[in-house]
């Protein structure tokens, strides 16, 4: 949810330092530096079990999907960027209502080569788990590890791994977020008391509708990612990063992204999401733990965040009450229920079953964020949404997306 597609509010400038008042809708495209290019850019993190999305599906695997290159074009091949480091990272939690650390246990890393003449390019691919890790550049039986050309069948990459294996697909895929972008701008406009109070439209327009993505979609075991552990909760999260141009050798992450609408839905200066997007949630945990650095560090932070959710219509204990339920900001999934973003709540009310692909997180958050004010934007997956614009039905089998426009 990250299409840094820059929601203005018609021009409103918040008390906030003087500074014009953005967001972007998910993630598509927020904090913009002269680092990242639109394949640099995180929209979407998906995780659940895999058997809520496929009955038929075997029981025990998890699938991850993390969503880049926001507002692809239809029928136009995209690429990964040849310069960067995709990853998925994970950490067990052996108490579902405990915060978050952001101490990651373990990855996925994605690296891609130059596209070849039939448009795939080669990946290769760094699994850690346990202090265990392990580089591969082919499938289990030898191939080279390839993304699929826009053109073509989605290509599923079986990799061998320590006591099991993953199956891996990266690609062109239609968009699954959908959001009515302009009406919320207007609605939040009249909330804060900006302009006048409207309501959303119905149906209301789907921004995302005709766009596709770069996607890469993972299915693991279980049983390799609790690596030994009877651990039933993880926290997941998803980077990028770059070679780091002031210290050769090293890599400077640039984007980070969990839970929907959070980082990028409260926080309004673009400094200040660049600063997010640049450190993991483990600064987040050190912050709401009272760490005296990282509190002074983040004040300007948590003053907009806190000043945006006022505006939404929150009093000083529900503020502070969000702040713990979504911050540090990571997907918690407890595996031992359905997957789905409203299906359960820990003790802090932060969502701990993931997020399914045709979850409507958008509803989802505006009814907490503005206490109750707003229930929904009147548009979903399926629609008819405004235009008798719908996305396409998703595979019956992994990686599960839709097909691309």
């Amino acid at each position: 949810m990250r299409h840094k597609f820059k929601l203005m509010l018609a021009g409103v400038v918040l008390a906030l330092g003087g500074l014009g008042v953005y967001v972007a809708a998910s993630d598509h495209d927020d904090g913009e530096s002269d680092y990242k290019a639109r394949a640099l850019n995180l929209t979407d993190l998906y995780v659940f079990r895999e058997k809520d999305q496929n009955p038929s599906a075997k029981d025990g695997d998890l699938v991850f999907v993390m969503n880049t290159n926001p507002r692809s074009l239809a029928r136009q091949q995209y690429y990964f960027s040849t310069n960067a480091r995709y990853e998925f990272r994970f950490s067990r939690v052996q108490d579902k209502d405990a915060m978050a650390t952001g101490e990651p246990d373990g990855f996925f890393r994605f690296e891609f080569g130059p596209p070849d003449k039939n448009g795939q390019q080669p990946i290769t691919i760094t699994a850690s788990r346990a202090g265990i890790t392990r580089t591969l550049k082919t499938t289990a039986d030898g191939k080279p590890i390839l993304t699929s050309p826009l053109s073509s069948r989605p290509v599923l990459n079986n990799v061998r791994l320590d006591n099991g294996g993953i199956t891996v697909f990266a690609g062109l895929r239609e968009d699954p977020f959908f959001f009515d972008v302009e009406q919320f701008f207007r609605v939040r406009a009249g909330l804060a008391g900006l302009g006048p109070s409207v309501g959303f439209r119905s149906p209301g327009v789907d921004f995302t509708a005709g766009y596709n993505v770069n996607s890469i979609a993972v299915r693991a075991p279980l049983e390799w990612i609790q690596s030994g552990s009877i651990a039933t909760t993880f926290d997941v999260w998803e980077i990028i990063s770059i070679p780091d141009p002031e210290k050769k050798g090293e890599w400077k992450q640039i984007e980070r992204l969990a839970r929907p609408a959070v980082n990028e839905g409260l926080v309004i200066t673009n400094d200040y999401l660049n600063t997010l997007n640049a450190v993991g949630p483990d600064f987040e945990a050190k912050v709401l733990k009272g760490d005296k650095d990282a509190a002074a560090a983040a004040a300007p932070i948590v003053a907009e965040i806190s000043t945006v959710l006022k505006l939404l219509g929150n009093d000083q204990n529900r503020i502070n009450a969000l702040l713990g339920a979504f911050l540090p900001d990571v997907m918690r999934i407890d595996v031992t229920g359905p997957s789905g973003y409203a299906n359960a709540l820990n003790k802090l009310g932060s969502p701990i079953r993931g997020r399914m692909l045709k979850d409507d997180v958008i509803d989802i958050t505006l009814q907490v964020l503005s206490n109750g004010a707003v229930k929904g934007d009147n548009v979903s997956y399926e629609g008819p949404n405004a235009g008798g614009t719908r996305h396409k039905p998703l595979l019956s089998d992994f990686p599960y997306l839709a097909d691309p426009n």
